[in-house]
Parts: structure tokens; sequence; C-alpha cells
């Protein structure tokens, strides 16, 4: 089974990972790292060991990560540099993409990214109601 660090600038991986459960239940190998204002980038590489031990060796591991370039894509990153075998890294996280790798997570690493990457681009819609003269002229 594919393990989870969700990862974000402030509360955002928080929020996405418990809306998740609300939706989707809870799961296991799901770990949350969060960088705070008040923290620096050593803290955030320490979180992300710390995240990453909770899993086992041979586990495979996807970071789900909030921003392109940010503080945690670039701690996040190194580390997946390190383990290139069993790691990955996606940004542009998003909730619709978090709950599709629940369903996934069986899959193999490579096709769980390139499935999420899809997942998060046909999760952004607009809603786009018609005007009342527009409903006038379709009848």
């Amino acid at each position: 089974m594919l393990a989870f660090v969700v990862v974000s600038h402030g509360e955002f991986a928080r929020g996405v990972v418990d809306s998740s459960y609300m939706i989707f239940g809870s799961q296991e190998k799901v770990q949350v790292v969060t960088f705070q204002l008040d923290e620096d980038t050593e803290d955030l590489n320490r979180n992300l060991t710390a995240a990453v031990a909770h899993f086992d060796a041979d586990d495979q591991v996807l970071f789900l990560v909030d921003l392109w370039g940010g503080s945690p894509f670039n701690a996040a990153s190194r580390i997946v540099a390190e383990h290139t075998d069993r790691m990955g890294l996606i940004t542009g996280l998003n909730l619709p993409m978090l709950i599709e790798a629940y369903t996934v997570r069986d899959k193999p690493l490579a096709e769980v990214i390139a499935h999420l990457e899809e997942t998060g681009k046909i999760g952004i819609k607009h809603l786009e109601l018609l005007q009342n003269d527009e409903e006038d002229d379709a009848l």
C-alpha cells in the first residue's frame, strides 16, 4: 500500500487531510507535515524525516505538496532524490487529488503519479449558469 506525506505551508495540509477523512474515511499510512511561520527549514527537514520514519522501510511513499518551488517542495524533493526507487512527489495538492490517491494506492508509484496529475487538472471546474433570457431562447 502506498504511503502519503501531505505537506503544506501553514495548516492547509491538515485541513485537506481532515476533509478527506470526512468524505472517504480514515486512512492508514498518511502523515501530515505543516510548515509554520515560526519554523525554519531545519524544522521542516526534521518533521519530514520523522513523517517518513512512521512508514515501513520498503513502503513506497508519495509526497503530496501544496506548491512547486516552496520550502516544503524543496525539502521533500531532497528526500525523494535520495530514494528515487521508492519515493515520488507531486504538487498542486487539492482535495479531489487526495481522495483519488486513496482509491489508487494499490498501484505502482509511477502510475499513481501520472493518474493524480490528470485528476488534479480535472478537479478544477467552474459553475456556468444560464441567464434567464438564455433559458427562454432554449425553450
